[in-house]
């Protein structure tokens, strides 16, 4: 999985290429740590993401929850795969994916 940032004031680009998963997760998970304070609108852009596990999920939930104290979070281009993932655990309703 590649990660790549993209900063535009407050808002913040995180595109994700690859599989997100048990292995990958933990590496997004620290990303957020360090890069939110300061954001306002977080898009993670899925264009090119072609699975997402339970971790990956775990790891977009903890954005998230901090993005719903401090702005707001969106997916973006995510494949019909990983959108059917997002949808059969209901994170669409947690997640604001178009």
């Amino acid at each position: 999985m590649t990660i790549t940032k993209t900063q535009e004031g407050a808002k913040l680009t995180v595109a994700i290429d690859g599989e997100l998963n048990t292995n990958t997760a933990p590496e997004l998970e620290k990303e957020f740590e360090t890069c939110l304070e300061g954001i306002t609108d977080l898009v993670i852009d899925a264009e090119k993401m072609n699975y997402i596990s339970s971790s990956g999920l775990r790891a977009l939930f903890g954005a998230a929850q901090i993005m719903a104290e401090q702005g707001k979070m969106t997916v973006i281009n995510a494949c019909d795969d990983v959108k059917d993932i997002f949808n059969i655990t209901g994170f669409v309703d947690i997640l604001t994916v178009i």
